[in-house]
């Protein structure tokens, strides 16, 4: 029985909350209240880049075929996530911003929206297999 057809739901809530922290790093990074070094600039990179690799394992496992309604559109958002966090990482790494500036600031929310967009598309993920087992 493939019960995975109102998946689709949980990915637009994950969506809705990574916009929400992305809005509030952004803040926050603005005024001072969150600082973003050069270290968890690195482990967003490597988190995101280990994602990658899961991702591509668990789409061998799991072919989108089999189980259309909630893993093709679930998998669209993670692989956004998990792009959009190494793009930012990378940007923040490589090119001189300052990050308490306000393109610093958007860039930072940025990051943090498509971070949390990540492991808010994961769990939806793990949601989607889990029931359509």
């Amino acid at each position: 029985m493939n019960n995975c057809q109102c998946k689709f739901n949980c990915t637009s809530l994950a969506v809705i909350i990574s916009v929400v922290i992305g809005v509030v790093a952004a803040f926050l990074t603005l005024t001072g209240n969150l600082a973003v070094g050069t270290p968890l600039l690195w482990v967003f990179f490597g988190v995101a880049t280990g994602f990658l690799a899961v991702t591509l394992v668990s789409t061998r496992v799991f072919r989108c075929d089999e189980r259309e309604n909630c893993l093709c559109p679930t998998l669209s958002v993670l692989l956004t996530g998990v792009l959009g966090t190494i793009l930012f990482s990378l940007v923040l790494l490589f090119v001189d911003v300052a990050i308490a500036s306000v393109i610093g600031a958007i860039l930072v929310g940025l990051l943090f929206l498509f971070f949390s967009l990540t492991l808010t598309a994961t769990a939806c993920l793990i949601k989607c297999l889990a029931d359509c087992r």
